[in-house]
């Protein structure tokens, strides 16, 4: 049987206007960094993409005090409307410069277009566009009366979902009067450097918004700044627990959302066709550089042969190539290190006894890539069953009773999402309230919405982002007797705000 080859559909360009170099974005304005410039590369093609400024100290420093200048003097004294005015700029600015966006996000991270298109970009809208609305109604949070901003907020992101993560750290920070200074990872700064000039379009105050560029050394001097209120932190669960300790005996407020071995538990009575979509989407949704991921997929043993082998159908039919090809289904590795630790754990799965499946693609001759794998024959203390690989590899067990599936599920440090598949609502919810898990999405995955908070247990890290819990994690409540002091006493007022 012959089937229909298709044709290149790639994403001009031309639409994307990159500079050659980019500074620290600071007060307002892009400023040359004082540490070693570094390169930012395509990883699909390992092309030099742009130059990216690397800030140290002294900069860090700069950053933070633009922020508190921009907290003290504007942000925080402005009425949450106001304030809600400027996300909704951002957020119309960002619908339309879309297009460009969703170009350079797949060019510098990796990830086929059609997801940065049409899941992150409009993802990012939404989330500015949802604590637009809260920035006004901070009295109904939740948190009491009178809820007031921390400060100056520190926030690192990771790799894996650039703009995304951005949003998910800026919206609610500024909805609730913060000022912030965020910091990309290394490899992928370049849509932290174009939201900055839509930062600028926006018109916002000088120094609400910072964006210095750097390798972990300016993240560590970031988060341990002396001046600065909160920290957010997404990344790795070791360099989460490096964060906690530093941050230990501080005043500190601190969220993090580290790493996980989601299981994606699949009972016998599953819609079958759905299910199988699930599992695709998600692990080898943006290629499993996901810290939510299905990575353990748990099939009760009645179905297992059919499910595999409808699975390994499925992935044979998966594109893997050109990230900017609308065509794509698997794009790029992010980086030669991330490719490298894939690689590694994946043999060590093999070496332990787990029967590896590669699905047949041709893998093109520069960049990085692993084409999608599944290990079947797996056991509970196998590595490749706890330790998280970040790519596109999946690791199945099997269970007889529901029990089992909880038992094998909750067997791991991480406790961040889960995905469950049957066809009985009160399976499901039976289920869900006994994993230990803080996302549990029922017949789907990967599924996000602003106005849900996320967030895990154990090593998968505390504190919740999106929803009303989002925003809470930006807010304090004064003191009792001061708010009510305060309308009568202006000189009570002022002394509490120092």
């Amino acid at each position: 049987m012959s089937f229909l080859e298709y044709a290149p559909a790639p994403e001009s360009q031309a639409i994307l206007n990159l500079r050659s170099e980019y500074g620290l974005f600071i007060d307002g304005e892009f400023r040359e960094g004082h540490g070693t410039p570094f390169a930012s590369i395509s990883p699909a093609t390992e092309k030099h993409l742009a130059t990216i400024a690397h800030a140290d100290a002294a900069d860090v420093d700069a950053a933070v005090a633009a922020a508190r200048r921009a907290y003290d003097r504007t942000w925080s004294r402005m009425s949450g409307a106001d304030r809600g005015k400027y996300l909704f700029r951002i957020a119309r600015l960002v619908q339309e410069r879309s297009r460009e966006l969703a170009v350079a996000e797949s060019l510098d991270n990796g990830k086929p277009i059609k997801e940065s298109r049409d899941v992150d970009v409009p993802l990012v809208a939404a989330w500015f566009f949802y604590y637009a609305g809260w920035a006004d109604k901070l009295d109904h949070v939740g948190l009491g009366a009178s809820p007031a901003p921390l400060g100056v907020a520190a926030q690192v992101i990771p790799w894996n979902f650039p703009l995304l993560m951005l949003a998910w750290k800026i919206a609610p920070a500024l909805a609730a009067g913060n000022t912030v200074v965020l910091k990309p990872a290394e490899t992928t700064s370049l849509t932290a450097l174009l939201f900055a000039e839509i930062v600028q379009q926006a018109d916002l105050p000088p120094g609400v918004v910072n964006i210095i560029t750097g390798a972990g050394e300016t993240g560590a001097a970031l988060v341990g700044h002396g001046d600065v209120d909160k920290v957010a932190f997404t990344g790795s669960t070791s360099v989460g627990r490096a964060i906690a300790r530093s941050v230990a005996g501080t005043n500190k407020k601190l969220t993090l959302e580290l790493g996980g071995k989601a299981a994606n538990i699949v009972f016998d009575d599953a819609p079958i066709d759905q299910a199988i979509e699930g599992i695709v989407n998600g692990i080898f949704f943006n290629q499993g550089h996901v810290c939510c991921a299905g990575s353990r997929l748990l099939v009760q043993e009645s179905i297992h042969d059919e499910v595999i082998d409808r699975l390994k159908t499925r992935l044979s039919t998966l594109r893997l190539g050109d990230p900017l090809d609308k065509n794509t289904d698997i794009g790029a590795i992010n980086s030669a290190e991330q490719l490298e630790r894939i690689r590694e754990l994946s043999d060590v799965g093999e070496a332990e006894g787990a029967e590896r499946w590669t699905a047949a693609c041709t893998i093109p001759e520069n960049g990085f890539w692993y084409a999608p794998t599944i290990f079947t024959n797996v056991s509970t203390s196998h590595r490749i069953a706890r330790e998280e690989i970040f790519g596109p590899v999946l690791s199945v067990l099997t269970f007889r009773t529901p029990a089992e599936a909880i038992a094998k599920a909750n067997n791991t440090p991480y406790g961040l999402s889960a995905g469950i598949w049957t066809d009985k609502g009160s399976r499901i919810l039976a289920v869900a309230d006994k994993l230990r898990a803080g996302v549990v999405w029922a017949n789907t995955f990967n599924r996000f919405d602003p106005s849900s908070p996320f967030g895990g247990y154990k090593e998968s890290g505390y504190g919740r982002e999106g929803g009303r819990h989002g925003i809470a994690a930006y807010l304090k409540t004064a003191a009792p007797a001061l708010v009510a002091a305060a309308p009568a006493r202006k000189t009570v007022t002022k002394g509490a705000t120092k």
